[in-house]
């Protein structure tokens, strides 16, 4: 069995039109990568991958598909780096950096001179796996909403129902994860436990939410949940959809992946392309 690692970092390889991708140079070691670091305590790795990008290239950048994790020694244990392909947000101009004793020197670099480049196998190897994740794709995040007030001990309708304190703690969780997929779009059922999941985000981000009743226990069918999920995935930009247990594996499905069973504050990540899902990740509640 491999033991717990002693490092876990996160980082992106983020592309850019006209096969370029973005390497950084480290002065310490002398070598060329991607942009990378540790996780700072309590920090999901999305979110670390997002923030190193920032501090290393000045970019602000949205994730797109997980790559493959690179797992390494150090020293007399190894370290696990997650990473995710990624696009700029906004400009991608990075030669304003300022050159420091972490990072020196940023560059845009041709696919094919970022192969000779890079100092490590392991880089090259990530590389190859991102270049299938060239084009940009955008993310449906379907979520189920955070830990609710069990059924038994709530008095009126269930719709009103309210989160529990760990679920209010799970969407104060969730607001700054959420970011690092662009979500612009938030849509969720009507009923209070979901409104409430995401509300601390769309504060955060200063999105509207929308509510639905066709995402509701008590109202959802078939056709209301695939046209709520159609009109999010022809959005130009990323969307998050809150819902309930039952209702779940009718929205994944619309969205074209394989139902999974999320625990409360547990989401899919369903990247896409042209309206059709790509690939997804799976994550449980942070």
């Amino acid at each position: 069995m491999t033991p717990p690692p002693d490092g876990v970092a996160a980082g992106v390889v983020v592309w850019r039109p006209g096969r370029e991708v973005l390497l950084v140079h480290r002065p310490r070691y002398d070598d060329w990568s991607f942009p990378k670091g540790k996780l700072d305590p309590d920090e999901t790795a999305p979110v670390a991958a997002v923030r190193e990008v920032r501090e290393e290239t000045g970019l602000d950048v949205r994730l797109g598909p997980p790559l493959p994790d690179q797992e390494y020694a150090v020293g007399a244990g190894h370290k696990v780096v997650h990473y995710w392909v990624g696009w700029a947000a906004d400009d991608d101009d990075v030669s304003g950096y300022p050159p420091n004793h972490e990072v020196d020197a940023v560059a845009w670099v041709p696919l094919d001179e970022a192969r000779g480049r890079l100092s490590y196998r392991r880089d090259r190897e990530t590389l190859e796996a991102a270049c299938e994740w060239r084009r940009p794709t955008r993310a449906l995040v379907v979520l189920r909403h955070g830990k609710a007030r069990s059924r038994k001990s709530w008095d009126g309708d269930d719709r009103d129902r309210t989160l529990d304190e760990l679920g209010e703690e799970q969407a104060r969780r969730l607001a700054p994860l959420l970011g690092v997929w662009d979500v612009a779009h938030v849509v969720t059922s009507s009923s209070a436990r979901c409104v409430q999941t995401v509300t601390p985000y769309a504060r955060a981000a200063g999105r509207k939410v929308r509510t639905s009743d066709a995402l509701s226990e008590e109202d959802a069918t078939d056709a209301a949940v695939e046209e709520v999920v159609t009109g999010l995935l022809g959005k130009r930009r990323g969307a998050v959809l809150c819902t309930h247990r039952p209702v779940l594996p009718t929205v994944l499905d619309a969205a074209g992946v394989r139902p999974e069973p999320l625990e409360p504050g547990g989401f899919v990540v369903v990247h896409h392309r042209d309206g059709r899902a790509v690939t997804a990740e799976l994550w449980t509640a942070p």
